[in-house]
């Protein structure tokens, strides 16, 4: 189950001032952890924006005793250790520059299913556990694993409701599999793993719920994911910076809006006012955003505005039968598909806007209507 690799893996990882990025440069100079950690100080500094301070802990034997009582404690507690360059990250996460070199997981999970990240504040209102509710009842049909990150409030709701309804879950935690935080969680935890869920840390049993953790966490629950949903949050709250990861990983984000009185809807306003999420006006509406309606089920839904086509003119036609049957498509997609300047078909998508024929999602994607 364990291999070298991962013992290496362990100790570069935790040398001082090898990131999760340090550590990914240097796998793709050397080949791999085992390689690094026996590559000289002269070598290793040939690494464009690799110095002596970066690698002066490299080869430090204390790091390779910690790996080795970390593999033992993986062992006995039954966790599995992926490897991003070994591409055994889940889902979408490893397309993100600053994925973790090390992903620690309780569980097994689905990775054919489509993951959803739904985050929001500790102090959930009413109105949130409401929208919660109504959103899992009318998904439960779909094959989706929601994820979340185990806190009070909104996190709670989002692996209860999941459960409930019989849809897998995931949650990541901002500490090591030594503990558990909150310690209230623990049954619910144990409830995830029971129904086809999993935990997932990057952080190894020497690490502590710290607080700066968790906005580290945050990033790998907006990176496993295509879209975040945020239910409720206030201004500055830990959702945001979830939903700035999303953002700047051009992934959509949907936000649900709220009275501007409402001091926990008053962040998810925010970011639908700057155009950081998109506003969830109904779950029906949300649903079909989301993709989570099979390409099969939305060409049959969307084959009869296809042979309206001729009413499209010869530029805008091609254009819109690539929107119409690649869901949410790039705009650099479509340029590549159509060998087509950027530009060019940004001014044909604002004519099928205007037209009633395609709709435009955050991260510069969309869809036909």
């Amino acid at each position: 189950m364990y291999t070298e690799e991962h013992l290496f893996s362990i100790a570069l990882r935790e040398c001082s001032h090898i990131g999760d990025i340090n550590f990914h440069k240097l796998i793709r100079a050397f080949g791999s952890a085992q390689n690094t950690w026996k590559t000289s100080s002269k070598e290793l500094q040939k690494i464009t924006g690799i110095g002596k301070k970066v690698i002066s802990d490299i080869g430090n034997e204390k790091h390779l005793k910690f790996a080795e009582k970390e593999i033992t404690f993986c062992q006995n507690n039954n966790i599995q250790i992926n490897l991003r360059h070994l591409d055994q990250l889940p889902f979408l996460l490893k397309e993100c520059e600053d994925a973790p070199a090390i992903l620690y997981q309780k569980g097994k999970i689905n990775t054919e299913l489509h993951p959803l990240s739904i985050v929001g504040t500790r102090k959930i209102t009413s109105y949130g556990k409401n929208f919660i509710e109504t959103f899992f009842e009318n998904t439960k049909k779909h094959k989706f694993i929601s994820v979340s990150g185990l806190a009070a409030g909104t996190d709670k709701e989002v692996h209860t409701e999941s459960i409930r309804q019989k849809i897998p879950t995931i949650a990541v935690l901002a500490h090591g599999f030594h503990t558990l935080y909150p310690s209230a969680h623990k049954t619910l935890s144990e409830k995830i793993l029971s129904e086809n869920g999993a935990l997932f840390t990057e952080f190894n049993s020497s690490r502590k719920p710290d607080r700066e953790n968790f906005i580290q966490r945050n990033r790998i629950i907006a990176g496993i994911s295509s879209s975040t949903l945020v239910v409720e949050t206030a201004f500055g709250g830990g959702s945001i910076s979830t939903a700035t990861f999303a953002n700047n990983y051009n992934r959509d984000v949907f936000a649900l809006p709220g009275k501007i009185t409402d001091k926990f809807s008053q962040g998810c306003n925010h970011l639908i006012f700057q155009n950081k999420a998109i506003a969830i006006s109904t779950v029906k509406d949300l649903i079909d955003q989301i993709g989570f309606n099979s390409p099969k089920e939305k060409t049959e839904e969307l084959f009869p505005h296809a042979e309206k086509s001729i009413q499209l003119s010869e530029n805008q036609e091609p254009i819109y039968n690539l929107i119409t049957y690649h869901p949410q498509i790039s705009l650099d997609d479509l340029a590549e598909k159509t060998a087509q300047p950027t530009h060019k078909i940004l001014t044909i998508i604002l004519e099928l806007e205007l037209l009633g024929k395609v709709k435009s999602l955050s991260g510069r994607q969309f869809v036909s209507i």
